[in-house]
This record gives structure tokens, C-alpha cells and sequence, in this order.
């Protein structure tokens, strides 16, 4: 025999309200015996007690954990069920849940920022991890800015969507080789123009295609900006005094060596004139 009305029982539109189901669903879960309400209205309406609304939010957690309906029906109505260890159990599970989610959640941020301008699957902390304590992210900013409507660009960013934070370390760790290995040539007397120093001014190129698929001429333009914008010249200067201006020269003697005249090199599409911005120190040297 169902109960009469208890004194706070709700109406099936206010239970389904309360849970946050549609009253259609909580009328399939009565017909099938899964979630029916105890008590009665004195008209004869089914309404929901303090009991029915507890097992109600039993439901939504199994449901939200996965489990067909007619499975919680037996786990809700087994008579050996410790509600208590149920409750347990189930916090547990959606904690495990929880955190699925949160990571989840993280790898489509990294897919959104993949899409942003830019395009460079790492974390501000990241980068900095992997470039250096003096690198900025907001670098990305400036040089999108800055080269936003290039094609290059856009090679840039399709490149760097697909990058790992593995290959970003190798990356930074050939940058990083490099530099030395260039200090060191220009400590050691190496000439522009010679078999090594072009082997290096190569090694240059195929890093910066790295980015984006970098020509001689292009790699001209790029040197021009190293012994002319002070964030270029500040970087290589504390590597090596005079690795500037050397740097440049290597650049422009192996691009003549190849029949590139290093005085006409032009950008194929020739970024504007602008005041240097934050943009101008990357990509990472």
C-alpha cells in the first residue's frame, strides 16, 4: 500500500525540476519500476517523498557513471545493499571520473591554443622550461602581430600545432647547439665564405625551417634584422662579442656562394615596416 502524502512531497514537475530531469524521463523511470514515487496526492497523483528524491540522486550517479538503467534497478533494490558503502563507492568513481575530465579538459585547451594565433601546444610555464628563464611568451603575440598576414606565417603555425613538447626540447636543444658551435667558430677564427662557416649558416637555415620554409634570401633579410634591431644584436652579443655582425656576414657569403646576391635579397612578401615589437626575438634563436 503507497503512503499518503508526506508533508513536504513533491509533485513530479518539482522533483524534476530539483534533480534537473524532464518530467518525461522520471515518467519512463516509473513505468519501467526504477523510480517510483511512494505517496499519493488525496487526489490519487504520485509525488515524491525525502526518500524518492534520495534515491533519485542514487540514479543520476550510476546513470552519469555509465550503468544501464536496469542495473541500477538491481543495485538500488538488492536487499543486502549497504547504502552507505554504495555512497562510497560511488564518490570514488566520480572523483576517478573528475579527474578523467579535468585532463581532458586540459588536452582541449591544448588543441584550442594549437588554433589560436600562433598555434604553439605548450604552456607559458613550458616554454619557459624549455627555452630559457629570459624567454617570454607574450613573444608569440608580438610576432604574430607582426607577421600575422604573411604566409609564413601561417606555415608557422600549422608547423608548431603539431609539435610535441618533445620535439620543442629538441628544438630548443639544436638552438642552443648551434649558438655555441657558432660563438665557438667565431672565438676560433673561422672566416665567412669558408667550407665551415657555410656548413654553419646552412645549419642556421634548416633550423629557421624549423618554422617555416626559409630560402637563402629569406635568411638574408632575417641576418639584416640581427645587426639592426637590438633585441637581436643583445642576444647574440652576450653569446659572443661580435657574433652579430659575423653571423650576418656567414649568412650573406654562403648565400652569394649559391648565387644569391645578398645586396638585392628581398622577403617574398616582405613584412611591413613597423616599430620593432616584442615579436622581433622570435621565433627562438
Amino acid at each position: 500500500m503507497e503512503h499518503e502524502q508526506p508533508a513536504a512531497a513533491l509533485t513530479v514537475g518539482r522533483a524534476a525540476a530539483l534533480v534537473g530531469v524532464s518530467v518525461k524521463t522520471l515518467h519512463h523511470w516509473d513505468s519501467i519500476g526504477l523510480m517510483r514515487p511512494t505517496s499519493r496526492t488525496r487526489s490519487g497523483y504520485r509525488v515524491y517523498g525525502a526518500e524518492d528524491i534520495a534515491r533519485l540522486h542514487r540514479v543520476l550517479v550510476y546513470r552519469e557513471l555509465g550503468l544501464p538503467l536496469a542495473e541500477i534497478g538491481r543495485i538500488l533494490d538488492a536487499p543486502d545493499t549497504d547504502a552507505r558503502a554504495h555512497l562510497r563507492r560511488q564518490r570514488t568513481e566520480l572523483t576517478e571520473r573528475i579527474e578523467r575530465l579535468e585532463r581532458m579538459v586540459v588536452a582541449v585547451d591544448r588543441m584550442l591554443a594549437a588554433a589560436e594565433p600562433g598555434g604553439m601546444r605548450l604552456t607559458p610555464e613550458e616554454q619557459i622550461e624549455i627555452f630559457g628563464s629570459d624567454w617570454r611568451p607574450e613573444w608569440v603575440e608580438g610576432a604574430e602581430e607582426r607577421y600575422g598576414e604573411s604566409p609564413q606565417w601561417a606555415q608557422y603555425q600549422e608547423r608548431a600545432s603539431r609539435l610535441s613538447r618533445e620535439e620543442w626540447e629538441e628544438v630548443a636543444a639544436a638552438t642552443h647547439t648551434l649558438h655555441q658551435d657558432l660563438a665557438t667558430a667565431l672565438r676560433t677564427g673561422t672566416a665567412p665564405g669558408s667550407p665551415a662557416a657555410n656548413a654553419l649558416a646552412e645549419r642556421q637555415r634548416a633550423l629557421l625551417s624549423t618554422y617555416f620554409d626559409c630560402t637563402l634570401a629569406m635568411q638574408v633579410c632575417i641576418s639584416r634584422r640581427y645587426v639592426t634591431e637590438p633585441g637581436y644584436a643583445d642576444a647574440f652579443e652576450a653569446l659572443e662579442p661580435g657574433l652579430t655582425a659575423w653571423l650576418h656576414n656567414i649568412v650573406c657569403a654562403n648565400a652569394a656562394a649559391q648565387g644569391v646576391d645578398p645586396e638585392t635579397a628581398a622577403w617574398p612578401t616582405e613584412p611591413p615596416t613597423s616599430r620593432p615589437t616584442a615579436g622581433d626575438r622570435f621565433p627562438p634563436r
